[in-house]
């Protein structure tokens, strides 16, 4: 029974191992197309300094890094996760037209600088300081001023 314990330790050890996060360079050309497309349209003037791939446990993901510092992240099909822009601003183009509109019309002498989303929401931060949560449907569920 021992032995058997130790076999199985063994074995999810090794696995363990084997799934571990890595990390490694890519071409931008390497990058899913809709990423691709992306990129083209809505950051077409930005030089990129580097493209990396993720994978974690049978899932991949990239990171877009511009010369400037910009960063983008994309999901394994290409589809953008997170935008953080340091030196420019995420373009209206590539922000939900819903999220948008409530930027212009309440903040308009803001800029959207960071943009976040995941399965539930998106997640923005404003150049005047502002954090505002919406759900998938563009409506306001959170609103937070970080001075820090």
């Amino acid at each position: 029974m021992k032995k058997l314990a130790l076999l199985l330790v063994g074995v999810l050890v090794s696995m363990q191992v084997m799934f571990a996060d890595s990390e490694k360079p890519i071409a931008f050309e390497q990058l899913p197309q809709a990423a691709q497309t992306f990129v083209k349209k809505n950051f077409p003037d930005a030089k990129v300094a580097f493209v990396k791939q993720e994978t974690d446990f049978l899932k991949k993901s990239y990171d877009l890094v511009f010369i400037n510092g910009d960063k983008l992240e994309f999901d394994s099909d290409g589809n953008w996760k997170e935008m953080k822009c340091r030196t420019l601003t995420v373009p209206a183009s590539a922000i939900p037209a819903g999220i948008n509109k409530f930027v212009t019309e309440n903040y308009p002498d803001a800029k959207v600088v960071h943009i976040e989303k995941d399965r539930y929401e998106y997640e923005v931060k404003l150049s005047n300081f502002w954090e505002i949560k919406f759900d998938l449907k563009c409506n306001v569920i959170d609103l937070d001023r970080d001075n820090d």
